[in-house]
């Protein structure tokens, strides 16, 4: 049996025009040494003691993963530690990301679930890099991945089972119904998605969608950014039923387009949704700018922004595909919408309770 060993070498890029190398310390062969002994142990009890099952992920691969995993280190916090957190299981570690400040965050997870590192047993393993010596360490029974993480699919499969899912490409109800196979959470899944379709139900009852244009945007690099299906805002949207310009609708379903200026007027609508960067100090007002750097006074051009109806959201909250996202998009387009529609009509001001009408 070939023993999997990992190594992982973060050399600085001055490192190779070095004409001597350093000599490795004892310290560095230990850790080395360390690392593939805890690979090797962990692959060799993995494959004595654990049930498996054939696993196809969105790769195409059939891996054999366990049963019930126990040790689950996810590679990606907005498309797979949020959701696998939402069906009740905790991972061992995650990617994040690391604040201004230096501490590792997962993105949205402290506004939908509450959990973050700082109050959590879920380790932090790298943003941009992943620390395989860490995870080896760690001992993990399943790894789950996304395309385009920074680890390649090899060397994470020589630690353990691993498994890359694609939310990008097929969405976040595929997402969730896959890590409820490879965890046994069929269950917490039906509760989360029954609770779905009843918000969306109650925002039906009030309103007649199909009647109702909406378009989401945002600038991004002096251009307009549009998606065929926005994330969690997005998804609300089109399960809702309401209408989309034709710019937008005509983007594949898993797409996104960046668009010049002169297309603004085609993305007007009965109300347009820009998610804007609440994760930083104002956010809102730096998105407004950075939408009239890229067509002066654009609120003009567009009816939505002149009665009102232009509506900036949370990014942070948008760009997930959890079902706690989900509910408060729903609150949040039922809530601006109904209180639009339904205002009630207003006279003249009055200027004291003496001259109210009496009941």
């Amino acid at each position: 049996m070939a023993i999997p060993v990992v190594f992982s070498c973060n050399q600085h890029p001055v490192a190779r025009d070095r004409i001597s190398p350093r000599p490795l310390s004892p310290h560095f062969i230990f850790r080395r040494i360390t690392a593939a002994i805890a690979a090797f142990v962990a692959v060799l009890l993995w494959g004595m003691t654990v049930q498996a099952k054939t696993f196809t992920d969105d790769l195409g691969r059939d891996v054999e993963v366990p049963d019930h995993p126990t040790r689950i280190i996810s590679l990606y916090d907005v498309d797979v530690t949020i959701p696998l957190i939402e069906l009740g299981v905790f991972p061992i570690a995650s990617h994040g990301r690391i604040g201004l400040d230096g501490t590792p965050y997962l993105r949205s997870s402290r506004l939908l679930t509450g959990v973050d590192f700082d109050n959590s047993d879920i380790r932090y393993i790298g943003s941009t890099e992943i620390d395989l010596e860490t995870i080896t360490a760690l001992a993990p029974d399943l790894i789950i991945t996304a395309p385009g993480r920074a680890s390649a699919i090899e060397p994470l499969q020589a630690i353990a089972p691993t498994v890359s899912l694609d939310a990008a490409r097929l969405g976040g109800p595929h997402v969730y119904q896959k890590l409820a196979e490879l965890t046994g959470r069929q269950d917490a899944l039906k509760y989360l998605e029954a609770r779905y379709q009843a918000n969306i139900a109650a925002l039906k009852r009030n309103l007649n969608p199909s009647d109702i244009t909406v378009s989401v945007l945002q600038p991004l690099n002096g251009k307009i950014n549009i998606y065929h299906t926005y994330r969690s805002l997005g998804r609300v949207l089109r399960d809702a039923g309401f209408k989309f310009p034709a710019l937008i609708d005509n983007i594949a379903p898993s797409g996104r387009l960046q668009v010049s200026p002169e297309y603004l007027p085609d993305l007007d609508a009965d109300y347009i949704f820009d998610p804007f960067r609440d994760d930083r100090n104002n956010g809102a007002k730096a998105e407004i700018k950075a939408m009239n750097d890229i067509f002066p006074d654009f609120c003009r051009f567009l009816k939505a922004c002149r009665d009102g109806r232009y509506i900036l959201v949370s990014r942070e909250i948008a760009i997930s595909n959890s079902y706690g996202a989900l509910s408060m998009m729903t609150a949040l387009i039922t809530s601006h919408i109904v209180a639009d529609r339904f205002r009630p009509p207003s006279g003249p001001a009055i200027k004291s309770p003496e001259n109210a009408p009496k009941p």
